[in-house]
């Protein structure tokens, strides 16, 4: 879990509290607009049917959910467009809803691959390449058509995995070197509070991290999380501190039931700050985590450009600890470059 693909995992948090009035309104000046301008042979289900298919309604539909008074000085920001917009279409059988950023890297370098931990392997680990290919894909599932305990608010699945790919490796089989499951489960609340004009919303989760190997290569944790959220306009920021949820020590060197990364919070941390802002087509972001007490911690910076159509270019830059869970401990500085198939917001 790491960098802005962390970033607002959610982007979802702001709900509830417009009047609902405000949407009325809407149909009403659609069906007087109708009255004095349209076609004489139009009946009543049809302008019913016209004013409440209007885009403009839907979109206030959602606005009024949206943790934003009539009255405030508050707008409608980054992380507020895009929930707006999964709404309309996240309960349709064939829509998969993004939940982090969706990307593949043909080419993502290093400064130093992490070897010393396929050392084990006869003639795997001088064959490593510092250039691979890696992708993420990422998307979530509401859990509730109604809101639960707040108007607006909700429960969700997610789910990412990570993967990186030794493509260009001449002398072993080009294998995937690393790949990273990442299923949580999230609440989402709104918060009536809105500092500097902007919006903020809570949300609170638990989520498995696993690579799915076993032995000397496996890696997990779990860990529960709150994650506070701002936005404002074209920028958004998260604060996510997490607590990781303890397990048995192993009771031998290879016990498949014990713990097998005690030490993870030590260059991993117990926080991640993310930002975002949007200027005109064009997405800038980035994160970071720290153990103050260690020391140890890592950045990332993220940049999305227009390709064609829905493709975006993305290129990103990372330093520090953790880049993949089997290199939770391994220290390195990465540079990729690739497509991008959904923004950060």
């Amino acid at each position: 879990m790491h960098g802005q693909a962390t970033i607002f995992y959610c982007a979802l948090a702001f709900t509830s509290f417009v009047s609902i009035s405000y949407a009325q309104e809407t149909i009403e000046k659609c069906v007087m607009k109708a009255y004095f301008t349209g076609d004489g042979s139009l009946t009543l289900g049809e302008i019913r049917n016209a004013c409440s298919g209007m885009k403009i309604y839907e979109d206030e539909v959602e606005i009024a959910k949206l943790s934003i008074t009539s009255d405030s000085t508050s707008s409608v920001g980054a992380i507020s467009s895009r929930i707006i917009k999964e709404r309309q279409t996240e309960f349709e059988p064939y829509v998969i809803t993004p939940h982090k950023i969706n990307y593949i890297l043909p080419a993502i370098t290093t400064d130093g691959i992490n070897k010393e931990v396929y050392s084990g392997f006869e003639g795997y680990k001088e064959n490593l390449e510092d250039i691979e290919t890696k992708f993420q894909l990422s998307f979530k599932v509401p859990l509730n058509y109604e809101s639960i305990l707040i108007e607006g608010d909700g429960l969700y699945f997610g789910f990412t995995i990570q993967a990186w790919w030794q493509i260009y490796a001449e002398n072993i089989s080009k294998p995937f070197r690393e790949t990273n499951y990442q299923p949580e489960i999230f609440y989402l609340t709104p918060l009536d509070w809105h500092p500097f004009g902007g919006n903020t919303g809570m949300i609170a989760g638990i989520e498995h991290q696993s690579n799915g190997r076993a032995q000397n290569l496996s890696r997990s944790w779990n860990r529960v999380y709150a994650n506070f959220l701002f936005e404002k306009n074209n920028f958004a920021l998260s604060f996510k501190p997490w607590l990781r949820l303890s397990e048995n020590e192993k009771a031998f060197k290879l016990d498949p039931k014990g713990d097998d990364n005690p030490d993870i919070e030590d260059f991993f941390g117990h926080y991640e700050l993310s930002m975002v802002y949007k200027w005109h087509d064009l997405e800038f972001s980035m994160s970071g985590r720290q153990n103050f007490s260690t020391s140890k911690g890592s950045s990332e910076f993220g940049f999305t450009f227009p390709l064609w159509g829905k493709l975006r270019g993305y290129a990103t830059a990372f330093s520090g600890y953790g880049e993949s869970m089997i290199d939770y401990n391994h220290s390195q500085t990465r540079f990729g470059l690739g497509i991008a198939l959904s923004n950060v917001l």
